[in-house]
């Protein structure tokens, strides 16, 4: 779906559009809730009726009266009161079901987008997206059945009661609405600005701490908790000076709308009490009238405030659409087919890649990765390795030119099936906070105990994973925060012998780990890319001596091709790379 501008002042677009695909599946439910509404309006219109019968009753000296209005009074409030908490329930039902489907399908909109668009905005202004935004949606989900939908039908039905006793006189009071209704609207309008610009600030402050959070080493080592502090609090500063402008304009509400509400009842008051002595109404007629004018204000002014809350809820659904209508690039092709892998032969042609217009990633590669061998990638910071490696899952598309597997356009097979052939080790490992088991079994969903442990064993993993408190059912803690480095990169490594793909991506896998890790680590890879095409990616050139091909890779471009000896004999850059590596060891 494209994504569309949604314009300022399109709340009823943006509240339609929540009725089509949320909340019309429950139109069964809320039918219900329509006719308890509607109940609820019919026996509040009964009460300025019930009030002007018991004081016309009394005024003529009704004894009877004594003995059927509290009766019927009773009955009244009685259904009233069943209906309201009927109301309520179903609401709250439909409300949280909706909410969670919002939220659930905002979540897989999220893990399927590319990694371009999720790299727009931080994990914590996204996940604020789920907590702030929703609030704001959900208490508009709520006000809408239990005062938009609750109140109008009171209002109805208090409005009805009020011509029936006295026409006149309800137009009379009826003239202060529009001198209301304006102010109303523009605080409103107001709201809107405010909330979007209040969201926004919210998530990148969420953002902000999280990272600040996450560098604490860096903070500490280098003395930045005052800058830190600093920034935080002029960041959460603004979010409070935005959420008083919010109440400051809701705060002008109450006093317009009790201003308004005092303006019809002091004429009411005025008229009928002259009306009164002059004997054209009797004390029934008077009592029954201000009563529901009276009670019409109560939801009269929640329609008044309930404005402020719609606008504040357009403003997070205007970022919700916004979000979940941008549709990823990386996409399949409509007749894709499978991807049929024979030898594993990958192939760039003429690639081309950019991050954004202005920013040239790789120009021109023209590269053959040969089938069961292993392909090492070196060069400098920057010179486009890592890039030709997120091309082979379509983690990106090229720009131009074509990446192949088996002479198979990557971008005309199913995305499932490409990614099934490609397994990937990199020096950020990722580890969920579940157990060792079902973090190596993301390789292979379904895989058995057996084939788990198997697969450990083959990274070197099973020992230190028998050790653990819990074994396999060991868990590692939010990104694995419980384990060490080496630790969680052999589980990583067990993830990928166990998913066995063909194709096998390594990422500086080695570079951040210490030497005894490093030794257990690289033994296991050496055991991992036997058979399987292999390109890597490797900081340190002693690791990559014995490839079978080795590109040098200089500004986006291939610089010299060739095996280590025949890259060292022909003196250029590699040699030079080489060269100063070596300077670099300590004596």
């Amino acid at each position: 779906m494209a994504r569309r501008a949604l314009a300022a002042g399109d709340t009823l677009p943006l509240l339609a559009r929540l009725w089509r695909d949320w909340l019309s599946p429950h139109r069964g439910t809320l039918a219900v809730v329509m006719l308890l509404i509607a109940v609820v309006g019919a026996a509040t219109g009964l009460y300025p009726a019930l009030i002007k019968a018991a004081f016309d009753a009394f005024d003529h000296k009704d004894a009877s009266a004594l003995t059927y209005g509290p009766l019927i009074v009773v009955a009244v409030t009685s259904v009233r009161g069943f209906a309201l908490y009927g109301q309520t329930v179903l609401t709250n039902r439909v409300v949280t079901r909706v909410e969670a489907d919002m939220q659930a399908a905002l979540y897989g909109h999220l893990i399927e987008s590319d990694l371009a668009q999720l790299g727009r905005e931080s994990p914590a202004a996204f996940t604020q997206r789920f907590t702030t935004d929703f609030a704001f949606i959900k208490e508009a989900l709520t006000r809408i059945s239990t005062v938009l939908l609750r109140d109008v039908a009171m209002l109805v039905g208090l409005v009805a009661a009020l011509v029936w006793m006295d026409p006149l006189l309800t137009l009379i009071a009826a003239v202060t609405v529009p001198f209301v209704a304006g102010p109303v609207g523009r605080i409103g309008k107001k709201l809107r600005r405010v909330s979007t610009s209040t969201q926004e600030r919210m998530g990148a402050t969420a953002s902000l701490i999280t990272e600040s959070l996450q560098g604490a080493r860096v903070a500490k080592t280098y003395a930045l908790e005052g800058y830190l502090k600093g920034r935080a609090a002029e960041a959460l500063d603004e979010v409070r000076r935005l959420k008083m402008k919010a109440a400051n304009a809701r705060g002008r509400l109450d006093p317009l709308l009790e201003v308004g509400g005092g303006l019809a009842v002091a004429g009411v008051l005025l008229l009928v009490g002259q009306r009164v002595m002059s004997g054209d109404r009797t004390v029934g007629d008077f009592t029954g009238y201000v009563a529901a004018l009276l009670l019409a204000a109560q939801p009269a002014r929640a329609l008044g405030t309930l404005n402020a809350i719609l606008q504040e809820a357009a403003a997070a659904l205007r970022r919700y659409f916004d979000l979940i209508d941008e549709a990823p690039t990386i996409r399949e092709a409509p007749n894709a087919a499978p991807l049929t892998i024979g030898a594993g032969e990958v192939r760039f042609e003429g690639v081309r890649f950019r991050y954004r217009p202005d920013a040239p990633a790789l120009e021109g590669i023209d590269l053959t990765v040969p089938a069961g061998r292993r392909t090492a990638l070196v060069g400098r910071s920057g010179s486009g390795k890592s890039s030709l490696l997120n091309l082979v899952p379509r983690l990106y598309d090229v720009t131009g030119g074509r990446v192949t597997v088996d002479g198979q356009d990557v971008r005309d097979v199913t995305l499932a099936s490409l990614r099934q052939a490609v397994a990937v080790v990199s020096q950020e490992v990722v580890l969920f906070d579940d157990t060792v088991a079902a973090n190596i079994a993301f390789g292979r969903p379904g895989a058995s105990r057996e084939q788990i442990e198997a697969a450990a064993e083959a990274a070197a993993a099973h020992g230190f994973v028998s050790r653990l408190p819990e074994g396999y059912e060991f868990r590692v803690g939010p990104g694995g925060g419980r384990l060490s480095g080496g630790e969680r990169q052999r589980i990583s490594l067990a993830r990928a012998f166990l998913k066995d793909a063909p194709i096998l991506l390594l990422d500086e896998a080695t570079s951040a780990l210490d030497a005894e890790s490093e030794r257990l680590v690289q033994g296991a890879l050496e055991r991992l890319m036997q058979g399987r095409t292999t390109l890597v990616i490797a900081h340190r050139l002693s690791t990559v001596r014995d490839a079978d091909l080795i590109v040098v890779m200089e500004a986006g471009r291939i610089a010299e091709t060739g095996s280590h000896g025949a890259l060292m004999e022909a003196g250029g850059v590699y040699a030079h790379l080489h060269r100063l590596q070596r300077d670099e060891m300590p004596a």
